[in-house]
């Protein structure tokens, strides 16, 4: 991503501070009108020169609506997308996805009951190869956020989060993840609250993790299907993983902002590799998805 979708000034490690809001709407990218073309989570493929290639689930719930899409975002430029085939049975509510580390074009896509299912992209067409439960999920929980990278020791670490809403906060859970097996380790678990947005929260719409142990977190405004939709996000705390396995959270009970958006409801967060940038998607209901890029990252 040579240019850049907007300018703010940049504080610590190349972050956003919160006067980002005007600025970052003059980036957006449509993907898609109506309420069914809005992006829930998201995950960078590939990179060609300046164009991002993207795979995006969507939270549709209903036979013949797309689940998946393939995205190439280019700063200033009109994003091709291409809707991506689910073999087999179709999966219900896809609120995130992330990339198995060390495994080329597979991934974990999460539905908002708990349900995971790992795929293989192969061009237009997705493959589940495993279909598990996230442990210790709860029957009235709502899952937005999932996350996985490799961190401390070279260990698999995965977390997931609870959305929460104006009267309770969002939860984050993480456990190591064993790409061979599915499989989890003890897990540990901290609430999450953000600061803003006030009313109607979603506090997590989506978590990321970089391989330092930094989460990344998401969190909306959403009143309804028409709006208006409000997001930041935050620093949010870390995690570390132990050389037995064991993953430790530690979520602020301050988080800082790094970025204030109006008018997106913020749902899908992905970082480049090596960078400081990442990828900001939107699913914004009756008014569609759209797109953007930001300063968020850890390198």
């Amino acid at each position: 991503m040579i240019k850049k979708a907007f300018s703010v000034a940049l504080v610590g490690a190349a972050l956003l501070t919160p006067s980002a809001t005007a600025g970052a709407a003059q980036g957006w990218q449509r993907v898609g009108d109506g309420i069914t073309a809005g992006l829930s989570g998201i995950v960078v493929d590939g990179r060609h020169g300046d164009t991002v290639d993207t795979l995006a689930v969507r939270d549709n719930k209903k036979p013949g609506e797309n689940r998946l899409v393939a995205v190439a975002y280019r700063p200033g430029a009109a994003p091709r997308v291409t809707p991506v085939t689910w073999r087999g049975t179709l999966p219900v509510d896809l609120e995130a996805i992330d990339a198995v580390p060390g495994r080329a074009h597979e991934y974990v896509a999460l539905a908002s009951d708990g349900t995971a299912y790992r795929i293989r992209r192969e061009n237009t067409t997705v493959q589940v190869l495993r279909t598990f439960r996230l442990p210790g999920v709860s029957s009235d929980g709502n899952y937005e956020g999932f996350a996985l990278a490799a961190v401390g020791h070279r260990k698999i670490a995965a977390v997931w989060a609870d959305r929460g809403s104006d009267d309770h906060p969002g939860k984050l859970t993480a456990a190591e993840w064993n790409s061979a097996t599915n499989a989890f380790g003890s897990r540990d678990s901290a609430k999450f609250r953000a600061p803003y947005p006030k009313k109607d929260v979603r506090q997590i719409s989506d978590v990321k993790l970089s391989a330092d142990g930094a989460l990344t977190v998401s969190s909306t405004s959403d009143p309804g299907d028409d709006g208006p939709f409000d997001s930041a996000l935050y620093a949010a705390g870390h995690l570390s993983v132990g050389k037995h396995g064991a993953v430790r959270l530690k979520v602020s009970d301050a988080p800082k902002r790094l970025a204030t958006f109006s008018g997106h409801k913020i749902e899908a967060l992905a970082c480049l590799p090596k960078s400081h940038k990442g990828v900001l998607g939107s699913d914004d209901e009756n008014a569609g998805g759209s797109i953007t890029e930001a300063s968020f990252c850890r390198p």
